[in-house]
């Protein structure tokens, strides 16, 4: 049986990640609707979709690019929920558990990187 990005634990972990994220923007003032959620949500499901292109492109060079990309995406992440911490728009629990899962993410995708380019 041949494997899916979807058996990859950074996809998985970022899965999480995009699904946590939408979920806490639907809070957020619909005055954001077309700034700061739709930032967030763009940079958390590119990670996922990264990792899922990446994959697929049928060389470890080619998905290691596609990595770098989905950890930049994570990075981005990571600017917003600051930035929606001190807008108010979440509280230090919520940006805790966000920070959390978005630094487990680039962990998991520096470990897939550092693997494929041995």
């Amino acid at each position: 049986m041949e494997k899916s990005y979807r058996d990859l634990n950074a996809w998985k972990y970022a899965f999480e990640l995009v699904t946590l994220v939408y979920k806490v923007t639907e809070r957020f003032p619909s005055t954001e609707t077309y700034r700061l959620t739709s930032q967030m949500c763009s940079a958390a499901i590119s990670v996922t979709a990264n990792i899922a292109e990446g994959s697929c492109r049928g060389t470890d060079k080619d998905f290691c690019r596609f990595l770098y990309m989905a950890r930049g995406s994570a990075a981005e992440l990571e600017n917003y929920i600051l930035v929606s911490e001190r807008l108010g728009y979440i509280d230090s629990a919520c940006r805790d558990e966000l920070m959390s899962l978005t630094k487990n993410v680039g962990k998991t995708i520096n470990g897939l990187i550092k693997y494929l380019n041995r």
